[in-house]
């Protein structure tokens, strides 16, 4: 399994770990949109899905344990989100769900999030308003964990921007919910779909991915913890919303 192919597909999944885990993510939607252009996945929703949450839980799974040692963890922010999204991942991996409508809707919701982040820079980001009200919480916790089991994420894409946007935690410290609220529901979906009663795990790729992925995680997560400035892990986040509805148009249009 070393043909060309593969070779740039590895490539693609370790440079797709090193951006995504700087910010605290895992990597999900850059996942689905590298692994979708293999011929490994044919077009099979569920293989796409249940390969990207696999990857998602070994480098979210690193990304928090850098954060979380840098001491930017808060767990009252991140509680009350996993509470609500986790049953929803759930449920959402259980179902099957195609279709042009919903690949466009988040295409959209992603250049969204991008253009706010990036025209908010008069915006202290460095500074918190606190952490949200519960009922604040039920909404987007919901809708995201039931998207990210829908469409195989771990839902840090949206979680991040809505906690920076409404000023609950600075970037880092949104990083470090982001890793622990992505891979909780990715553990969530996987178990979902599974439960549908399709396990689809290619035993060998993943044996020759995670190895990749936990390299780029570690290397990524670390600038992103201890290096980076509260900035610039923002600018990074933008960089990665862009490439994820870039990759998504780019479906749409069938390039």
């Amino acid at each position: 399994m070393f043909g060309m192919e593969e070779l740039i597909l590895l490539s693609a999944l370790f440079a797709i770990a090193i951006l995504y885990s700087s910010v605290g993510h895992g990597g999900g939607s850059g996942y689905l949109a590298v692994l979708s252009l293999s011929t490994l996945a044919g077009s099979d929703p569920i293989w796409l899905k249940q390969h990207s949450w696999t990857l998602n839980l070994v480098v979210a799974g690193i990304a928090f344990l850098h954060f979380h040692k840098q001491g930017f963890h808060q767990r009252s922010l991140t509680l009350p989100f996993l509470v609500v999204s986790v049953p929803m991942a759930f449920i959402g991996g259980y179902l099957r769900v195609d279709g042009v409508v919903y690949d466009t809707l988040l295409s959209v919701v992603l250049i969204w999030a991008a253009w706010r982040l990036f025209d908010s820079q008069s915006v202290d980001f460095e500074v918190a308003s606190g952490v949200p009200e519960f009922r604040e919480v039920v909404p987007w916790g919901a809708s995201i964990g039931l998207a990210s089991g829908a469409i195989g994420i771990g839902g840090g894409i949206f979680l991040s921007p809505v906690m920076l946007l409404n000023r609950w935690a600075t970037p880092k410290v949104v990083a470090a919910s982001a890793a622990a609220f992505i891979w909780v529901n990715s553990a969530a979906g996987l178990i979902g779909s599974a439960a549908s009663g399709q396990f689809v795990l290619d035993l060998d790729f993943i044996s020759i991915a995670v190895p990749v992925v936990l390299v780029g995680g570690f290397i990524g997560s670390t600038y992103g913890a201890g290096v980076a400035h509260q900035s610039s892990v923002r600018g990074l986040l933008v960089a990665v919303l862009l490439i994820a509805a870039g990759k998504r148009v780019l479906s749409l249009l069938g390039i």
